[in-house]
């Protein structure tokens, strides 16, 4: 019976004063720090096959040569282990404070990036290396920056094998900024050139940019962050809910029209930010405050006593934030357009949506047939009695409430404004789902809806958020 291998621990405490043998190139530790790691073992690294040596090394791969020693060393009886195992070994053991004043000392930038790459390494001990790691501005197409960056994207990123080419892709460096929740992890790639990342159909934005908008940023981060003075940075920071009122209140005094809309869209604005920001009188600003803000009988009087037109006044009823009083206040408001954005308000209650139903038409009942929380009475009736006009099956369409025996009739219509509503509706049965796949007019449409996504996620075995890098 073979002697069971002893693990390679268990071989370095037992063999003092007896080499080990290293075959093929160096990984990710130097022979320097090979030896230094080996020398308390009293044991010394070698390239031969002599009598004292008591294991084997291998690297991942060998050259002829080494493969004959290799062999040699298996007829001997000699334990073989992958070079890996011997690096986890070594990071294990590595004095994280020690490593880090050698590498402050040397500036040892090259040291840097071959332990990034090191994937034994803690992701604290990763972050404070990363930290230290000063990219060439001057060279945009620098070997070491490209390696610090794939390094991080392969800690952080669940990366497939077949999307290796995601490693190259500065939109993941935009997806890892997004997702961190390790501040360290964020300061840290504050350190990164600042990035811009052109994303279709929207302006495109910096690496800093979306470093501030990341809700995990802490009070230094932030003040770091303001250090920059950029205005772009200040307007990611001003929509941040984690960003504490004080600060909120500090670039309010921007008297930015770009920090004031971010700030509009902000939940964590008190009642004096609020009501500053109408009393500035962009219609803009006060479009979003309307629509995004949380609005209680206090702010309510507010917007009243900004005299908002009755245009912009009419953007409060999509608002669903509003509290009971305030919709019961404007359900007494003779405005035609405030009762069509009502209408499309998914957080009114069914009771007052029947109201809305009983005194409107036209475009009120178009706006209610895309309402999901509408009764299913209204739906149908809404069907029966207008269902035949085109602009009534196509609102029909997206509500994933409407039963699915009409969902089916406006199906057999094949008319592509009422397939646009379908495509997007996830209680759209899946055989009929299906057929619209096949559909290129849809793909927008398509991709909105999350039954589709389940499906593919479920296929490619990917997360959700792989979808939107």
């Amino acid at each position: 019976m073979m002697n069971q291998k002893p693990t390679l621990t268990a071989l370095l405490e037992n063999s003092k004063n007896k080499k080990l043998l290293f075959l093929g190139k160096e990984g990710i530790f130097t022979q320097k720090e090979i030896d230094r790691f080996l020398k308390p073992y009293s044991i010394t690294a070698t390239k031969m096959l002599e009598e004292d040596v008591i294991g084997v090394i291998e690297g991942h791969r060998l050259n002829p040569v080494e493969q004959d020693i290799s062999d040699d060393a298996y007829a001997k009886g000699l334990p073989l282990y992958k070079l890996t195992e011997f690096e986890e070994l070594l990071s294990n053991e590595i004095d994280d404070d020690a490593l880090l004043m050698a590498i402050k000392l040397g500036n040892d930038q090259e040291r840097v990036v071959r332990l990034l790459g090191n994937e034994h390494l803690s992701d604290g001990l990763f972050v404070r290396l990363l930290k230290l790691y000063r990219f060439d501005e001057a060279d945009e197409d620098n070997r070491q920056d490209r390696d610090a960056v794939m390094y991080t994207l392969r800690r952080y990123i669940d990366i497939r094998p077949s999307e290796e080419d995601l490693l190259y892709s500065y939109l993941t460096l935009r997806r890892l900024a997004t997702e961190a929740v390790d501040v360290q992890l964020l300061d840290a790639l504050l350190n990164f050139p600042n990035f811009e990342f052109l994303v279709r159909g929207k302006e495109s934005v910096t690496l800093r940019q979306t470093i501030a908008a990341n809700p995990h940023v802490d009070e230094a981060l932030i003040r770091k962050l303001l250090s920059f003075r950029d205005r772009g940075v200040e307007r990611s920071l001003a929509g941040n809910r984690s960003v504490p009122l004080e600060v909120l209140k500090h670039l309010f005094l921007r008297n930015d029209a770009a920090v004031d809309k971010a700030m509009a869209t902000n939940p964590n604005i008190d009642d004096e930010i609020f009501g500053a920001l109408l009393e500035r009188a962009n219609e803009e600003v006060t479009a979003l405050l309307l629509v995004h803000q949380p609005v209680t009988l206090s702010r309510y009087e507010q917007i009243v006593a900004a005299h908002p037109n009755e245009t912009l006044f009419a953007l409060l009823g999509a608002n669903e934030s509003l509290e009971k009083d305030v919709v019961e206040k404007l359900m007494e408001i003779e405005n035609e357009a405030l009762r069509e954005t009502l209408a499309g308000n998914a957080s009114l209650h069914p009771s007052m949506l029947e109201t809305i139903y009983q005194e409107g038409e036209g475009a009120v009942h178009l706006n209610l047939a895309k309402n999901p929380v509408v009764p299913v009475w209204i739906l149908e009736a809404l069907f029966e009695e207008r269902g035949d006009e085109t602009a009534m099956a196509a609102a029909l369409a997206h509500n994933p409430s409407l039963p699915e025996p009409m969902l089916r009739k406006l199906f057999e219509r094949d008319d592509l404004e009422i397939n646009r509503g379908l495509a997007t509706n996830v209680s759209l049965p899946l055989d009929l789902l299906d057929i619209l796949k096949i559909d290129t007019r849809l793909q927008n449409e398509l991709a909105q809806n999350e039954n589709l996504a389940k499906s593919y996620e479920e296929v490619l075995g990917q997360k959700k958020a792989m979808m939107n890098v």
